[in-house]
C-alpha cells in the first residue's frame, strides 16, 4: 500500500526558515508530479507550489522567491524550503504526489509562525 507522510512542520519565527518533507512508501514504480498546498483556519485549501513531470516549477505569488519545490526520486521524497517566513504563511501544509499514475495526499503538516 502506498503512504505519503509529511513531516518538519513547527513552530518557526517570522523571518526565519523551515523544510517541510514528503515521503512516499510502499509499492512505487513511478514518482512524477508533486505539489504542496495548504490550509489556514477558516479558509480554503490553496495552491502553494508544484513540480512538474519535467522539472518545471510554479509557486503561488505570495511565495516566489521564499519557497523551493524540490524532489529526489530516488528516494521517493520531496521538500518545500521555507524561507523568510511570514505570519501568513501559518497553516497545515499537505504534499500531493503522483505515484504510480495516481494521486495522493499526505495527512499535512503543521506550521506555525510566531511574530
Amino acid at each position: 500500500q502506498v503512504q505519503v507522510v509529511e513531516s518538519g512542520g513547527g513552530l518557526v519565527q517570522t523571518g526565519g526558515s523551515l523544510r517541510l518533507s514528503c515521503a512516499a512508501s510502499g509499492s512505487i514504480f513511478s514518482m512524477n508530479t508533486m505539489s504542496w498546498s495548504r490550509q489556514a483556519p477558516g479558509k480554503e485549501r490553496e495552491f502553494v507550489a508544484i513540480l512538474t513531470r519535467d522539472g518545471s516549477t510554479y509557486y503561488l505569488g505570495s511565495v516566489q522567491g521564499r519557497f523551493t519545490i524540490s524532489r529526489d526520486s530516488a528516494r521517493n521524497t520531496g521538500h518545500l524550503q521555507m524561507n523568510n517566513v511570514k505570519p501568513e504563511d501559518a497553516a497545515v501544509y499537505y504534499c500531493n504526489v503522483e505515484l504510480n499514475n495516481r494521486q495522493y495526499w499526505g495527512q499535512g503538516t503543521q506550521v506555525t509562525v510566531s511574530s
